[in-house]
């Protein structure tokens, strides 16, 4: 057996998480740095191998379960995501739990991330079911006390309102796994592999109960509309680094989960929900959008900015065109980043503000320029403006949707419209104009720190880079999609002037 380097990526956060438990104070600290920083090396070595990474084991014969793991384009993205974000989130809370009164210190939310950061690892590379679905439940156990643990004075009630939907969703998905278990078995030979589940002939019905097992749990996870009201409660609770991991990585096991499980094993299935899921889609987009715009609570409003953004993704996903399905992958991995960035700056804006209302500002660009230019470049990336990589992956969407749903890629572009406006009509509630006497109080002298301008950097250096030269990434996940598409069985429509024999 070769190098188990996937296991090695994801075993590496897990010690280290857990070895927080004895390490406290500023050791631990560095100890939690220096293991997220491990983990990125190794993640960019996996991400950058040219051979194929995957491991076998079998788990438990009797039920045919596999310790499998794989890398594919989207993987490999979703694994760049997620080793990227974690050591900027530990650099940007880096006094979380110094605060009077905090219940736990810095080393707990250190090792409660690196233990995330493992179980999300996993879940981004298992390539069979059942180890998809233990992980997958298993990342709400650090998600949960992350909320819980810190933030504002309602985060136990959001915490619960998270994990009450989480484990919903998860229930619902164990019916699913049990199906698939019983169908290998019934065909022959007991798997849970996601090859060979995807090579059964299951009849229309039972693919289609099956498929709504899985799409529930990814949609609540997404989150989509109606399922999506877990979301604003717990950004506004949760501190601006908990939000991160939970919109920037864990939301994204949602659609990750759309084109892996479901594409992937129920093609049949799939293209009979479509028509119902692209309008879910377009709802999530406006009504996010909307809400976005009605916000007083900029960590509301940035989580309701992802619903509309989420609802872009699953529009790319189900248009079923490789350019949309490429224009997903990519969407995940660049909202990932400047939402990131985004929830980040506003957070240092809210610290010393000591409030998220909008209203609580005024005029912060007078007596913090760094804090409040951080904030605007972010806002752009969250609007999709051309030269960052999100308008890149949002425009791949859309032009892939037009391919097979003019109406609906046509309908969508006004979500671009309200994305503008909320982006722009809270920078300029909260930045510009005179500064208000309480703004001068708490933010004069104080602006971003050398420590915090350094956890940006990269976000939105990334950022500028995938915007002005895409290809390369492109190239990674382009694969996925191709992959996808033969899987269902799709291939992408003729232009026009083909079809039409001119």
């Amino acid at each position: 057996m070769s190098f188990p380097l996937l296991t090695v990526l994801a075993a590496v956060p897990l010690i280290g998480g857990l070895a927080l438990i004895w390490v406290r104070g500023a050791t631990g600290r560095l100890v939690g740095i220096g293991v997220s920083l491990l983990t990125l090396v190794l993640g960019l070595v996996a991400f950058f191998s040219s051979s194929s990474l995957s491991e076998d084991v079998t788990w438990i014969g009797s039920i045919g379960a596999h310790y499998a793991l794989g890398l594919d384009g989207m993987g490999k993205a979703m694994v760049l995501l997620t080793v990227v974000l974690v050591p900027a989130v530990l650099l940007a809370e880096w006094h979380v739990g110094e605060e009077p009164g905090a219940r736990w210190g810095t080393s707990a939310f250190f090792g409660l991330a690196l233990v995330l950061e493992s179980f999300a690892l996993l879940v981004f590379m298992a390539t069979d079911v059942l180890l998809f679905y233990l992980v997958f439940e298993a990342t709400l156990i650090p998600m949960y006390f992350l909320i819980g643990g810190w933030g504002g004075p309602r985060r136990a009630q959001a915490a619960v309102k998270f994990l009450i939907y989480s484990l919903a969703g998860g229930l619902v998905m164990l019916f699913g796994v049990i199906g698939v278990g019983v169908q290998t078995a019934q065909a022959g030979a007991p798997s849970f592999l996601i090859s060979d589940v995807a090579a059964l002939h299951l009849s229309s019905t039972t693919g289609r109960w099956l498929f709504v097992a899985f799409f529930i749990a990814f949609a609540v996870k997404a989150p989509m509309v109606p399922v999506h009201t877990w979301l604003p409660d717990t950004a506004e609770q949760a501190t601006p680094g908990s939000s991160t991991l939970l919109v920037g990585i864990l939301d994204k096991i949602g659609t990750f989960g759309m084109i892996r499980l479901c594409l992937g094993m129920f093609p049949e299935p799939s293209k009979w929900a479509t028509p119902v899921i692209l309008i879910l889609a377009l709802v999530s987009i406006f009504w996010g959008a909307l809400m976005a715009i009605g916000s007083r609570n900029l960590m509301r409003l940035i989580s309701y900015t992802s619903v509309s953004h989420f609802g872009f993704m699953v529009l790319g996903i189900f248009a079923l065109t490789t350019q949309s399905l490429s224009g997903s992958i990519f969407y995940m991995l660049n909202h990932g980043f400047s939402t990131a960035a985004l929830f980040l700056a506003v957070g240092y804006l809210v610290k010393r503000r000591g409030s998220a209302d909008i209203g609580a500002f005024g005029g912060v660009e007078k007596v913090a320029p760094v804090g409040a230019g951080l904030f605007l470049v972010a806002g752009l990336s969250t609007l999709a403006l051309p030269g960052m990589s999100s308008f890149i992956s949002e425009f791949m969407v859309m032009a892939g949707t037009w391919q097979r749903h003019p109406w609906l890629a046509a309908i969508s572009t006004l979500g671009t419209v309200l994305a503008a406006l909320y982006v722009l009509l809270a920078y300029q509630r909260t930045m510009t104009g005179p500064a208000t006497e309480v703004v001068q109080t708490h933010f004069t002298g104080r602006d971003v720190t050398g420590r915090e301008r350094l956890v940006m950097v990269p976000l939105i250096a990334l950022l500028l880079v995938f915007g002005f030269y895409p290809k390369p990434m492109l190239q990674v996940v382009e694969h996925t999609a191709k992959t996808t598409m033969a899987t269902v069985g799709m291939t992408d429509p003729a232009p026009a002037a083909v079809q039409g024999g001119k």
